[in-house]
Parts: C-alpha cells; sequence; structure tokens
C-alpha cells in the first residue's frame, strides 16, 4: 500500500474512532437513561436538545428500530445494559405493535394503546428487520423468530405482487415504492446472515432482481423511487426523483448481496448507484450528501438529513471491501471519511450524544427535537466502518 493509501485508511480509522467514542460514551447511555421509557416501556420518538422527555405518539418503526440499536451496542463492546435494552423493546413491541394475523401497527401511543392501525409496507419491513437483529442476540429465538415468520406469510398470503415485490395496501394504493423494498432486502439479508429458513434467501433474491430489472434506470442507472402497478416509473415529475442517500444505500445492500451470489452484474449496479451520489448528490460547499435529484441530475431538494450522510458511509465501505486493486479501495475509504466528517457536523450539538437531522442548503441546521428514528442509521454506518477499517 502506498504512502497516499495509507495516508487514506489512516483518515477513515480516524473518524471511526471518533464515532466509536461518540456513540459508546455519550450516545448509548443517553438514549437509553432518557430515550427508553422506564415507566411504560418502550423508547420515546424523540428527545428534546437538553434530553426533555416528550410524550408523543410512537411510530411502530422506531421502536423497532431502536431494538436493533441496541442489538448491534451490544455487537460493538458497549458495556452497558444493552440486553436489558433489546429485551425491554422487543417485550414492548411485540405486546403493543403486533396485530394477531401477524402485522404490525403504524403508530401506538406512549402507553402502548393502538393510535393508528393502518398498513404500511414500510413499518412491516423494519419489524422484520428489528426481529432478525434480536434473534441474534435473546437467549431465547424461537419467539422472535415465529413472528417474524408469521409477518413475512402474511405479506407473501395477501401483499405479493404478480411481477415481483409487494404492494403498497390492500386494497391497491399507487404509487408502488422501491424504498419499502429496500428495508425488506435489507431485513431478509439480516436474516439470512443469522440464520433464518431457506424462504430468507430466496426472497432476497427476488427483491435484488425486482431492482436490477424495474428500478434502475437502464441507461444511466439511477434509482428510481416511485412505480405504477405494473413497476413502470409514474407519469410525470414523480416518476423521475432519485434520492442520493438511497443511491448509496442501495450500493450497499447490492454489494453484499453480489458478493454472497457471486453476481458481479449487481456490484456493477452498486458502483454506478455510488458514482451516481457522488457526481449529482453532493453539496461539495457543505460536503454533504442531499436529499433529492431529478433523473436528469437537477435538483430537486438541496436540503441535507442527516441520514443520507450515513448511508454514504455504507456505499463506499461496502465497494472499498469489492475493489479491485488499492488504490480503488483506498479511494472508496476516503469518501467514507469524508461522509464521517459530514455526519460529525449533526452531532455537534449542546448535548453531546444527541444530533440534528436536517441541514438546511445554507448551511443551517433546523432546531428541533433529536429523533429516535436516526439512531439505527448512525449506529449501522458506524458498525459498517468499523468492520471495513478492521478488515483493512
Amino acid at each position: 500500500m502506498s504512502a497516499l493509501q495509507k495516508t487514506e485508511t489512516a483518515g477513515a480509522a480516524a473518524v471511526r474512532d471518533r464515532l466509536m467514542a461518540w456513540l459508546l460514551d455519550e450516545a448509548l447511555p443517553i438514549w437509553w437513561a432518557f430515550g427508553g421509557d422506564h415507566v411504560n416501556g418502550g423508547f420515546h420518538e424523540k428527545l428534546g436538545l437538553r434530553c426533555e422527555i416528550r410524550p408523543d405518539p410512537r411510530r411502530v418503526r422506531v421502536q423497532a428500530r431502536q431494538v436493533f440499536s441496541f442489538a448491534v451496542a451490544g455487537r460493538l463492546g458497549w458495556k452497558g445494559p444493552w440486553r436489558e435494552a433489546v429485551d425491554h423493546g422487543l417485550g414492548y413491541f411485540l405486546a403493543n405493535c403486533v396485530l394477531p394475523e401477524g402485522p404490525v401497527r403504524m403508530v401506538v401511543n406512549p402507553d402502548g394503546s393502538p393510535k393508528d392501525d393502518t398498513f404500511n409496507l414500510y413499518d412491516q419491513a423494519f419489524a422484520l428487520f428489528a426481529f432478525a437483529a434480536a434473534a441474534s442476540v435473546v437467549e431465547d429465538r424461537a419467539p422472535v423468530e415465529a413472528a417474524a415468520v408469521k409477518l413475512r406469510d402474511y405479506l407473501e398470503r395477501h401483499l405479493k405482487h404478480p411481477a415481483g415485490g409487494f404492494e403498497e395496501s390492500v386494497p391497491r394504493s399507487l404509487p408502488l415504492k422501491a424504498n419499502p423494498h429496500m428495508h425488506l432486502f435489507e431485513a431478509c439479508l439480516a436474516w439470512v446472515e443469522t440464520g433464518g429458513d431457506a424462504r430468507w434467501g430466496e426472497l432476497a433474491d427476488e427483491i435484488a432482481e425486482l431492482c436490477l430489472t424495474k428500478f434502475l434506470d437502464p441507461g444511466e442507472g439511477w434509482l428510481r423511487e416511485f412505480f405504477d402497478g405494473d413497476w413502470a416509473p409514474m407519469p410525470g415529475v414523480e416518476g423521475r426523483i432519485v434520492e442520493p442517500g438511497h443511491q448509496f444505500e442501495w450500493a450497499w445492500l447490492l454489494t453484499r448481496w453480489g458478493v454472497m451470489r457471486g453476481r458481479k452484474d449487481a456490484i456493477a449496479a452498486a458502483g454506478k448507484l455510488a458514482q451516481l451520489g457522488e457526481d449529482h448528490g453532493i453539496n461539495a460547499k457543505l460536503g454533504v450528501a442531499i436529499n433529492e435529484l431529478l433523473d436528469d441530475g437537477s435538483l430537486r431538494d438541496g436540503s441535507a438529513r442527516l441520514w443520507p450522510q450515513t448511508e454514504r458511509i455504507k456505499g463506499h465501505v461496502a465497494l472499498a471491501s469489492v475493489a479491485p486493486d488499492a488504490s480503488t479501495r483506498a479511494a472508496h475509504m476516503a469518501l467514507a471519511a469524508d461522509a464521517g466528517v459530514a455526519l460529525e457536523m449533526y452531532l455537534k450539538v449542546e448535548t453531546p450524544g444527541l444530533w440534528r437531522d436536517r441541514l438546511n442548503p445554507d448551511g443551517s441546521f433546523v432546531v428541533e427535537p433529536a429523533p429516535a428514528s436516526s439512531f439505527y442509521h448512525i449506529i449501522c454506518a458506524i458498525e459498517e466502518l468499523d468492520k471495513a477499517v478492521k478488515a483493512l
């Protein structure tokens, strides 16, 4: 490895060290002490920027994400009560968020009572993902795995699309969306990795093929978001929307799947997705990945939420792992480090361990409570960066 490549790898390692220290010393203690609801169970939706607890209704997807986050905390070596946190969140989730037939609600009240039972495919994906994370760490995984299989079977019985993937609802509602399928893909891969049954791998293969054949623009390689009932892009502007964060997130997932299945075409598509994200989706002045473009690279929303920064990290560390040479690998690690530095901007708040979520195009942050929903993105990116640095 050249001196330049060593420097770039060292840069990624330095960012990893700072993020890991922030996570273990600041974020995890706060989000358990204040973000965990130690009266009703589960987790609070948001925290004020001085850790004020807010009695907001709770999206089920956030409960699922927090279960995942504390399971990862254990994998990363947090010395705090991560097992207690996983059991705490999982118990609340199974008792209050899961409907009798297997799918999950959309919103509950803080005391766990139902608030909105509307079916949302996105929420189902995160339930499956949380179940996989919990199954990897709980003492008895049988009830968790049973809940996951029951939900998966419900989706396949009631929501299956004849051309692949799933409907958004029954009766049908349009547009069909790539985003829930991305997280279903993520959940299936997690179940494959934690030793689930063969159907998880088959479903992952199906979603990957749907992405490669329907979600990706066959010319430029953009990842489209919204589709009609036949998986063609929605007409007008809606069918042209692309999100840099999702370009990077799909790059991460397709690379993982491509390695698993020996699919070089998926890895090539992942590389193109990340390159488009870099070429068109970065505010060079601020160094951040922005929210939305159109498929000609023109700007649609120049604001920058926190989560695209984490997905940029994940996309590049995945591509670094399959790079054809040391120079390309170092380049991906350098871009991952740049994304990590961008992420650190969002973490510089009055109370260490919290974060800002939305950055305006002028470089100012929206002042608002810290959403718990971001923790999943942050801790997943830190784990992926940590694995990549260790591998190098």
